[in-house]
């Protein structure tokens, strides 16, 4: 057994956008971490489309139908363990480098499955491969994206859910406090309860999936020089000060605002955890920066473990054989380790007492 594998249950990773490259990236990283024994996932998908995309793609990987999420651990040495969404429909049709509002259905039922195995205990964690957007909201979804819709799940299931993102790259992990705002209304958008909120659900998930028991959170300022007293903005002392101060009344080991031309660093990143950033850019840019192929996407404050490669669909890349898979095998690694932290010391992801050890309550 890989040591990254959690006790009992299969990760479970979503079918994602038919024609991008995630049946191809699927297929990849299964070839890649069988050799190790895992960690074991099964996808929600059509069969039919991935063996289509293999051939494609020229990838000499098989497909392994099954019918539970317990039947993972003995497909996956034979190939990728692939668990038709429910209900069956016709297959879906194989076009790559094409999103179709046809496929929206399916897709979007892959990702309420997902949930559903994640907290009745079939699976002790979440991996998503990228959505087109556009596919989904001419189909009629009405959210704006895997995360939003997550949490909606979350809490429909009676759990509380506030969805933070952080991304990871080798020993740096960010968190964006603006995510998709233009960066002219970043200013107005920043608020010291957001940047009190997100460092607080940060330092207990940290806790919780990563093992911290006490992480340092170092926070970023917003203008160039954290302000210079002022003389270039006064966003640090309005907002990001008092909310730095607020997480220090709350026990949370949160200090700045620093500058964020100094912050990323190699010796700068060995004195935190983590970095709270003020938007989108001053976050993603030193994660791209430090591994553009490997880094992954996390959503935290969730009442289960979610990870994702971070990259989109690809659309002009799928069926090529050409992807890489490099993110979406970290992130199945680093879904693993965060749902065998979550649960150590509990032999309970495969039982309904695994929504207990997650979430510390019953849906």
């Amino acid at each position: 057994m890989s040591e990254d594998l959690p006790a009992s249950s299969p990760l479970v990773m979503t079918m994602g956008e038919p024609g991008g490259i995630g049946p191809e990236i699927a297929l990849m990283a299964h070839a890649l971490l069988r050799p190790a024994g895992g960690p074991v996932f099964l996808v929600l998908g059509d069969p039919a489309l991935f063996r289509a995309r293999a051939r494609q793609a020229g990838l000499e990987a098989p497909v392994v139908e099954i019918s539970a999420p317990d039947d993972a651990h003995a497909a996956f040495a034979d190939g990728l363990p692939l668990l038709p969404v429910e209900p069956a429909a016709a297959p879906l049709p194989d076009r790559p480098g094409q999103f179709l509002p046809e496929t929206a259905s399916v897709v979007i039922r892959a990702i309420e499955r997902a949930v559903e195995m994640v907290l009745t205990g079939q699976a002790c964690g979440i991996v998503t491969l990228p959505i087109q957007k556009e596919a989904l909201y001419a189909g009629g979804f009405g959210f704006e994206g895997h995360t939003d819709f997550l949490a909606h799940l979350a809490r429909q299931a009676g759990l509380a859910a506030t969805p933070v993102m952080m991304l990871t790259a080798r020993d740096l992990r960010c968190v964006p406090v603006t995510v998709h705002v233009p960066l002219a209304e970043v200013p107005a958008r920043l608020s010291t309860t957001a940047i009190v909120t997100q460092g607080e659900v940060l330092a207990r998930d940290l806790a919780r999936f990563f093992g911290l028991a006490a992480p340092r959170i170092a926070v970023a300022g917003l203008n160039p020089h954290a302000g210079e007293g002022g003389r270039m903005g006064r966003e640090e002392e309005i907002v990001i000060r008092p909310a730095i101060e607020a997480l220090q009344a709350a026990g949370i080991d949160a200090f700045g605002p620093l500058p964020a031309d100094t912050l990323f660093h190699e010796d700068a990143r060995a004195r935190y955890d983590a970095a709270l950033c003020m938007y989108h850019d001053q976050a993603l840019i030193p994660v791209k920066t430090l591994d553009f192929h490997g880094g992954v996407n996390v959503t935290l404050g969730l009442p289960f473990v979610r990870t994702s490669p971070d990259h989109g669909t690809a659309l002009d890349l799928a069926g090529t054989g050409r992807a890489r898979p490099d993110s979406l095998v970290n992130a199945i690694r680093l879904a693993a380790r965060m749902a065998e932290t979550a649960v150590r010391g509990h032999d309970a992801c495969a039982t309904g007492t695994r929504v207990d050890a997650i979430t510390g309550a019953r849906p």
